[in-house]
């Protein structure tokens, strides 16, 4: 399944959201969240300060568990998280991409603008039954989410370095084996 690229960014900016919450925490200041909200292409009010940074972390713990729930959960909690921000969805066309969805005006709060945001994207993802694109991360030691917009579905790590931690525990385990 190929998304729009509004909802992918908008799941990808997401689960970076989440995962940045998890030791080490970064986006914890406001030169980290510009970063972030010029990396994953957010428009719209952005106070750069850090009130902003703590509002943000502040949502992280929604965010997570919209995108752990299950379908039907899921469901409640998209039109919930819709409902409460007054949500009007609306084509807009901007900064070089074309006819894309925004449901809430570019002066309300980031967090706020975030929270709509993934709800939007949600809808594609519960939409087309493609909630197992969202999982958490298969390292036992981790709790990161993991976004697979691959072809195969093959992605189960949220990072190549818990990737590579179970590479090497299992290389290791295989050299035991034989030894």
């Amino acid at each position: 399944m190929v998304f729009a690229h509004d909802t992918a960014m908008a799941l990808q900016a997401a689960v970076a959201l989440v995962n940045s919450a998890l030791e080490p925490v970064t986006l914890a200041t406001p030169a980290e969240l510009d970063e972030f909200f010029s990396d994953y292409g957010y428009t719209g009010r952005h106070d750069g300060d850090q009130a902003e940074v703590d509002a943000v972390h502040a949502v992280l713990p929604r965010l997570r568990e919209l995108l752990t729930a299950d379908r039907d959960d899921a469901v409640d909690l998209v039109n919930e998280m819709l409902r409460e921000s007054r949500a009007l969805p609306q084509l807009r066309r901007h900064d070089g991409y074309d006819w894309h969805l925004h449901a809430v005006e570019p002066d309300r709060p980031l967090p706020e603008r975030i929270i709509v945001e993934t709800a939007m994207a949600m809808i594609d993802v519960i939409r087309t039954d493609e909630m197992s694109r969202l999982g958490v991360c298969a390292d036992d030691e981790c709790e990161g989410l993991v976004l697979d917009l691959s072809r195969n579905r093959s992605k189960r790590f949220c990072s190549l370095a818990c990737g590579n931690r179970n590479a090497v525990a299992a290389y290791r385990a295989r050299q035991a084996a034989g030894a």
